[in-house]
Parts: structure tokens; sequence; C-alpha cells
């Protein structure tokens, strides 16, 4: 039949019929988690090197997926090309690494070569295969049943439910193994610097100012100098503390702005004298999405915070330049 004899509904149907076949495939997976499926997560979880994932064609691909869903959520892992091993790069194996292999028909030519050497050098073997009593299957420490009853493909040829199946169980490895690990979403956003969730996970103590960025003066100090440090720093606020380094006021640049123009002379006295007494704070521990829609939607617009700790102790400064992504 030509694709000009197809109508949109026919193609509609098709689509239909792949996504439920998928699906179908995916949820008969559901019924084969059993204790071997506990040994695999268990098995990953106490392994002291790095999780391995090795495919050929397209269970490659969906191995190389698998391997960096495991590292995104806390598993360590990387992912191996077959061909590429068989030339050298079983080097980057070890004994204390976990060989994840993934075969629909457990006698790829590629991964059946590698199979003696990584005996050899003592890693363990879990394999997501199809067929049980294949050579791969036999070699492995672990099997994880993948089977499908049939391609997606009208010539039950191009691999399709099959490798949707190889995705869906190593999704299952990876959010068990995260449950296992009590992985938090602090620690995905520590993974994840440059994603938005990631992002939306920073907390306040990880833009804030520290350290030789954040200006801290005695009330003592001469407005002068204050100002000087806030210029080096390039900081439009200074945190004052008293002789225990607790908080006692805040000075910003419009603080200095609204002094000088009532007192000239003023740039000479203590900053004590012209400060913010009992400034406004945050907490470190908050979310720093948080703390920019707080400082962006306040009555009084709001640059520069002093940041506390649990115990009220100064830590840094938050300023709204950090922010501007968030």
């Amino acid at each position: 039949m030509s694709s000009a004899t197809i109508s949109n509904r026919a193609i509609q149907e098709i689509a239909r019929d792949v996504l439920l076949l998928e699906a179908d495939a995916v949820r008969r997976l559901a019924d084969r988690i059993d204790e071997r499926f506990e040994r695999a997560v268990e098995m990953m979880l106490s392994c002291r090197g790095r999780v391995v994932v090795t495919g050929m064609g397209k269970s490659g691909i969906i191995g190389r997926k698998i391997s960096a869903t495991f590292a995104s959520v806390g598993t360590p892992s990387v992912f191996m090309h077959p061909a590429d091993a068989i030339h050298g790069d079983l080097g980057m194996i070890t004994e204390d690494d976990v060989v994840l292999a993934l075969s629909n028909s457990g006698e790829t030519e590629e991964i059946v070569r590698l199979l003696p050497t990584i005996r050899k050098i003592g890693a363990r073997m879990i394999a997501l295969c199809g067929r049980l009593n294949s050579t791969l299957a036999q070699h492995s420490d672990i099997v994880l049943d993948t089977a499908v009853e049939r391609e997606a493909c009208p010539y039950n040829l191009a691999p399709t439910a099959s490798t949707t199946a190889q995705l869906a169980m190593g999704d299952a490895l990876a959010m068990a193994l995260l449950h296992r690990r009590n992985f938090k979403p602090e620690d995905y956003a520590l993974l994840h610097p440059g994603g938005s969730l990631g992002k939306r996970l920073l907390k306040v103590s990880d833009v804030m100012r520290t350290g030789e960025r954040l200006v801290r003066v005695t009330p003592d100090t001469p407005v002068r100098d204050v100002i000087v440090a806030m210029t080096h720093t390039r900081n439009g606020a200074a945190c004052i503390v008293n002789e225990t380094g607790t908080l006692v006021g805040f000075f910003t640049d419009g603080d200095f702005r609204r002094t000088i123009l009532k007192n000239p002379d003023a740039i000479n006295r203590p900053v004590g004298e012209v400060m913010t007494v009992n400034p406004m704070t945050i907490s470190a521990n908050q979310l720093a999405v948080d703390a920019a829609r707080f400082m962006r939607t306040s009555p009084r617009k709001i640059s520069q915070l002093p940041v506390l700790d649990d115990a009220g102790n100064l830590v840094g400064l938050l300023d709204d330049d950090e922010l501007i992504n968030l």
C-alpha cells in the first residue's frame, strides 16, 4: 500500500496501536518484579565502584539514557560501548563495578565477546534481557526479564516495544535506588546546578555573599571607611556587628545618600549613629526563589538582606544581583 492511499484516520489508528502495544509491554513488566529486582537494586546500592551500562545499537541508546538517569539521582554510572570495549575500553571496568548489560536477544555478538573478560575482572553482572536461556542470561548474576510479545513494527523487526521495556525497567531501577539512597530534592539540585529545577531548589546559602565579599564592620567604624569597604567589594550594603559578631545593624548605599543629603558631615561619624537598627534579615536555609519573590514584591524595594543561620549568627549577604536568573 502506498503512502498516498493511507488515510489520516488510518495513520491515527496506527499511532494508537503502537502506543497501546508498548504500554501493554511495560504493564507486563510490573508482573515480573520479584526478589531478583530487589537483589539487583541491592547489588548496585552496595557497589563500591560504578554501574557500567552497556548495550549495542538501539539497546545502547537506551543504555546511555539509563546510565544518565542513574548518575542524575545519585548512583555513579558510565556508559561503555561494547564495540569500543573490545578494543580497549574494558579497562574502565574494575572488580568494584557492576555491569548492567542490555540485549533483547541475549546473543548480541559484541556483548557476548565481553563476558569472559568481565568475569576475569571480577565485576558483577545484571542483564536486562528478553531471553532467559540466552548466553548473556547464563553469564549474569541477575537477569531481569524484559521480554515482549512482539515489537510495534508491523514486521516484528525494528526494536520498539523491546527498547521501551528496557527503558522502563531502567527507570524502575533508578527510582528504586533513589528511594534506597534517601535521595532528596536538594541532592538533585546539587547535581543539576544549571537546570531550571536545580535553580528552583537552590538555597539562600548557595547564592549569598560570604568571606571577603561580605562587608562586616563594628558600630564605631566611620561611615567613610564603610563606604570604601562597600566600594572595594562591590557591595551595596554593610552588616554592622558587635564585639561578639552578632548583627546589630545594616547600612546600605541608599542609607548613605539619604544621610549625606541631611548632613554632609555625617561621613566622618560612626556608622552606628546612622545604621538601620534591627534590620530585616533572611534565613540561609530559605529557598533562593522564595527570597527573590519576597524581595521583588515587597512594598519597599529590597536589594540586599543580611543572612542568618539557624542560631541567628550572621553568615552572609544576599544581593538581588545574585537572583537575576531565578
